[in-house]
Formats: structure tokens, sequence, C-alpha cells
């Protein structure tokens, strides 16, 4: 199993920080929540590039903290549940791919408070504290109906109680250059009501999975014979009850897969790769990285099990950056 460089946690705060004084006077500060591998600040830096400095990062998974630091020199901070807003330096734009919680008391009381005990609630105090410009949160596509839409209605009532204005919509990673079929929610918030946010509209751009599937793969993605049948029966099992769930089958020639997800590692199911002669395969850890839209250049430092966990919980970096000129377009008009 991977573990997390020694020289990575002895890196001190100051110095897992950008050199903010180096960038240019319309530089945005920005703080990357749950950053995973950072798929979100990726997106935005290719659109802001010297515009852009990060002041803070928080992570609480700790190979996801060691491929962040590979890749963007600084180590995030761990659990931000333990992290007092006031401990973070003043910003410009939160970004934050929030896990989805149950509201336990939406519905009971209004905004603010009835976010209490979800991890929604530290990106609420946060925000509270800093105001800042921009709010970028992203999450899966049923967040916007969960508990029969209480808690989206929780989540922008909030918003808009700490005066921001409020745009959300689901769009789809096929959509914008990569071979997935990904829904996520993203909800943008200014706090200048007199922005008319647009959401991007899909790209002109035919891909395939071919595009992004390497020549030459190790044989030990091949599934083995035993998890190939396994595979076969349950389909089978299913088709018999009369619904669709099993392993999905894909080639060079498909426009898109499936939803890869953090489970990937396990078996591989939700995007089997066909082989001529042999079993399938699953994607390689790069082929996966591709898949959501990372470049070649991005360092994979960990074990293939946390790799696929990693990419799995990510984003598609092809719609942020699109979402991200969006919101460069409104801060400099």
């Amino acid at each position: 199993m991977a573990t997390v460089n020694p020289t990575f946690r002895q890196l001190d705060m100051t110095l897992q920080f950008n050199n903010i004084e180096n960038k240019t006077k319309n530089s945005y500060k920005f703080i990357d929540l749950f950053a995973g591998v950072g798929g979100i600040r990726l997106g935005f830096e290719e659109v802001f590039q010297d515009k852009s400095s990060f002041v803070f990062a928080s992570e609480i998974d700790k190979f996801a903290q060691q491929t962040y630091a590979s890749n963007y020199g600084h180590l995030p901070s761990g659990d931000i549940t333990q992290i007092e807003p006031h401990e973070i330096p003043e910003f410009d734009i939160l970004l934050a791919g929030f896990p989805c919680q149950p509201f336990s008391n939406a519905g009971l009381k209004k905004g603010f408070e009835d976010t209490r005990g979800t991890l929604f609630f530290d990106i609420a105090q946060i925000a509270k504290y800093h105001k800042p410009q921009v709010l970028f949160l992203e999450n899966v596509k049923g967040f916007k109906n969960h508990d029969k839409g209480n808690t989206f209605r929780v989540v922008k009532e909030t918003l808009e109680e700490l005066g921001y204005r409020v745009f959300a919509e689901v769009l789809n990673a096929k959509d914008f250059g990569v071979p997935q079929n990904r829904e996520r929610i993203y909800i943008i918030a200014f706090l200048d009501h007199s922005i008319e946010f647009k959401f991007p509209m899909p790209l002109e751009k035919n891909v395939k999975l071919g595009d992004i599937l390497e020549k030459k793969v190790d044989k030990k993605y091949t599934i083995s014979d035993k998890l190939w049948a396994g595979h076969q029966r349950r389909k089978l099992e299913h088709k018999k009850k009369g619904n669709g769930f099993g392993y999905c089958m894909f080639n060079e020639e498909s426009e898109y897969t499936s939803t890869i997800s953090a489970r990937y590692y396990k078996d591989g199911s939700e995007i089997l790769i066909e082989q001529k002669g042999k079993n399938p395969r699953k994607l390689s850890p790069r082929e996966a990285g591709r898949l959501q839209g990372f470049p070649d250049d991005f360092k994979i430092v960990v074990s293939d099990t946390q790799v696929y966990k990693q990419f799995g919980n990510s984003v598609a970096v092809p719609v942020i950056k699109e979402l991200a000129k969006e919101i460069l377009k409104h801060l400099e008009p």
C-alpha cells in the first residue's frame, strides 16, 4: 500500500501556498475545499492562469493529499470540520466538490441553521465569515432531488441568506469533450446580484473512447476468468429479473462510457473494455484519468486502487474549464 512521503508532512504552513506577492494585481485568490486530487483547481488554473492564486486547500484523505501535493506543490490541510474560518487566509473564490450528506433537519427550520451537522455547514460558515465574490460547488446529479428537493432548497436558501445570487444546472461530461456519460450539478453563487450567469452550451466536439485508450496496456488489467464468469452470471440474473444491471462493455468506437465511480477498483464492472480473443479489461489508471480529462503529465503517485478511487471521486476537468471561462467573463467583462 502506498504511503505518504514524510517530506510532505514536514511542509510548514507558510510554504504550502503559492507566493501571492508575485501574482498580478488582478489576481484572484482561491481556496479548494474537499479538494480530492485537485480536479476543480486544475480546470480553474488552466483558465485563470497567472490570475489565479491558491491560498488554501483542504482534503481529509491521506492518499488524495499525496497526489495533490505531488501535482500542486503543497499538502492540503486535513479535516475541514476541525478548521475555523478565521484560520483560512482571505480569498475571492471558493471551490468545493462537497459530499452530499442527508440534511436531517431540512424543512424544520430555515436557511443557515438547517445545515448544521452537514459538511455544507462548514462551507456556509466559511462563506459567512469571508464573503468571497464567487462560490463554486459541485455534486452528484441526484443532489437536486435529494429528500424531495429539500436538500437543494436548503442549500439555495442558505446561500441567498448569506447574500448570494444562486445559479444551478446539471451538465454532462460527454457534452464537453470527454467520452463519459457523467451528469453532475454545478451550483455557482455570486455576491454581485447584477450578474446574469449563463451555463455553457455543449461543445461541438466529437470524441470517442478510442481517443483516450492507450495502445499498449499491461495484461494485469485483463480481468480473470473467475471475475469474468461472475460478471456474466450476475448480468444474466439481472436480465431474468427484468432490469439492466450488470457489467457494461465498451470498445474503441464507443461514443462514451458509463460514469466511472470510486468503486471502480473493485471489479471494473461499470466500464469494461472489449479485447479480441480474450477476456475484457479494466481501464488503466492513466486511461481513467483521461476519461476525466486529466492531462498525461498529471502525476500518479499512489497504488492502482487509490488512483481509481481518486479519479472516480473527481470531476470532468473540461466541464470545469468551460464553467471557469464563463465565470471569468463576469469577473472581468
